[in-house]
């Protein structure tokens, strides 16, 4: 393979392929694989300085999950490094197991998220969190220059997700002074098919919950009953249907590989996006009040001035939770307290927990805000009943005519809606903006945004608008739709759906 092939596996800061034959060729297959675990294991041993570096490899419920981890195990003991495998794992249990005494130096987790289930990848971490870019460039190049050193490496097997586990229980033991702080309480979890549901066994039901109705926690590739993100309509519809019939006091909902996770109210409205992150914030806000909370740039007006009120900064950023993460360290190194970097996709990252993108440790800070606000005969949404809510919010994503140069042509458009927002009097550009363009409209026009932007890693352009007047959403887009029109390169269908 040559350089450019394996740099065409970079996927932001993780490797991601095509693993299953289908309707698109193979791409993440044995050499590769094999080439980039061995790249893996030179730059862990020029970073550490250990010959023999230790590397735990772990995976989700996909597919092609133990194929992988096999080719990734070849190619890492056949450069001298040993191996522990640890089986079916979430991804912060990737990072956590090189912060305890598990005697691994570094480590590789087997996911592609909520992708398609021929889709799989790899995602890297050293002690001091996951590789940046940068670093998986890098080891993407030396796999390509196929030079590597002969070892002969020794393989365990040892299981660490009950310990991740077991260490959530005590965070919530401690933080309430109760060994079952959640007795009394319905909890019910929707784990996709996906690699949460330990979940249940692991952490709720020491805690004293009554998790009846939770499903679909068996791993399964194939995903027989929804995607697992808790971004999809379907999945939230089937947690929250859930939690309706089971008469349930909360839900939560994960993707595969729980680094993600969503939740549900008792009346089966989601607690997701904007009202996610204000619950976060309430309750990292009543513990550090000033503090600066991180969020990515489709975040609400309301949740912004929910945030103010609540004594701390709103502070947007652009899209992809490693810059909203690297952000708040920014932050912090310049002396303005940020213990919360979050994306509207549910990545959350607390600094208490080493700025790790964590599901379940999100969740788990909520079901102590949970037995807590019993304690109060209060429930958990009595902290954001006064986030303001839009009247209306929509999200659209349009796609590129195929082999343009789409990035190109994008940046132009963005560039373009920016001078036209200027020349307009009801138009104006939001000060605190970091990505793509958005336009503020007066009352009259809309009474609302519209945010524009490129898809990080795909030829799409997604917008984000948002109104606090019925009917301001298509008086917006139909407004951008006819600026728009000009850009032939542009597939604007799904935009005129919206406004016809």
């Amino acid at each position: 393979m040559t350089e450019k092939q394996f740099l065409a596996l970079k996927n932001g800061t993780d490797v991601r392929g095509t693993a299953l034959e289908g309707s698109e060729p193979v791409t993440l297959t044995e050499e590769a694989v094999r080439s980039i675990a061995s790249a893996f294991a030179v730059w862990v041993t020029a970073k550490t300085g250990k010959k023999r570096p230790k590397i735990a490899v772990g995976h989700d419920s996909r597919l092609t999950a133990d194929s992988i981890a096999a080719w990734v195990t070849q190619g890492l003991v056949s450069c001298g490094a040993d191996v522990i495998l640890t089986g079916l794992s979430s991804t912060p249990s990737m990072f956590m197991l090189l912060k305890d005494d598990f005697g691994a130096d570094a480590s590789i987790m087997i996911t592609a998220s909520h992708l398609p289930k021929e889709k799989n990848g790899l995602k890297f971490f050293v002690p001091e969190g996951g590789l940046e870019g940068s670093d998986v460039a890098e080891v993407l190049r030396i796999a390509a220059l196929g030079v590597f050193p002969a070892g002969e490496g020794k393989v365990t097997e040892r299981s660490y997700i009950e310990k991740y586990a077991a260490d959530l229980v005590e965070k919530v033991r401690a933080a309430t002074g109760e060994e079952k702080p959640l007795s009394g309480k319905h909890i019910l979890v929707d784990a996709g098919n996906g690699a949460g549901g330990f979940y249940v066994d692991l952490v709720l039901k020491p805690l004293g919950a009554d998790t009846e109705g939770s499903q679909f926690l068996e791993p399964d590739g194939n995903f027989p009953n929804h995607i697992p993100n808790p971004e999809n309509a379907a999945a939230m519809k089937s947690v929250s249907e859930a939690v309706l019939a089971h008469h349930a006091d909360f839900g939560i909902i994960f993707d595969t590989d729980v680094d993600r996770a969503g939740a549900v109210a008792p009346d089966g409205e989601e607690i997701n996006r904007n009202r996610l992150i204000a619950l976060i914030s309430a309750i990292l806000l009543e513990e550090q009040p000033g503090a600066y909370i991180v969020t990515d740039s489709v975040t609400s007006d309301g949740l912004a001035a929910f945030i103010k009120a609540h004594g701390g900064v709103h502070h947007r950023f652009k899209r992809g939770y490693k810059n909203v993460i690297n952000e708040s360290k920014r932050l912090n190194a310049e002396g303005k307290h940020s213990p919360l970097a979050i994306e509207t996709s549910g990545h959350a990252a607390l600094e208490e927990n080493y700025f790790l993108d964590d599901g379940a440790y999100l969740v788990t800070r909520l079901l102590i805000a949970l037995a807590k606000a019993g304690k109060e005969g209060k429930n958990l949404l009595s902290l954001i009943a006064d986030l303001p809510e839009p009247k209306e919010a929509a999200e659209v994503r349009l796609t590129f005519a195929p082999d343009c140069d789409y990035k190109t042509l994008g940046e132009q458009v963005i560039q373009d809606l920016g001078a036209y927002a200027i020349a307009k009097p009801y138009l104006s550009l939001a000060p605190d903006n970091f990505e793509g363009v958005r336009v503020n409209f007066d009352k009259s026009h809309g009474a609302g945004w519209v945010l524009v932007r490129m898809s990080l890693h795909e030829p799409i352009m997604p917008i984000n608008a948002e109104s606090d007047a019925k009917g301001g959403n298509k008086l917006m887009l139909k407004e951008l739709l006819r600026f728009l029109e000009k850009y032939p390169f542009l597939n604007r269908e799904n935009l005129e759906k919206i406004v016809k």
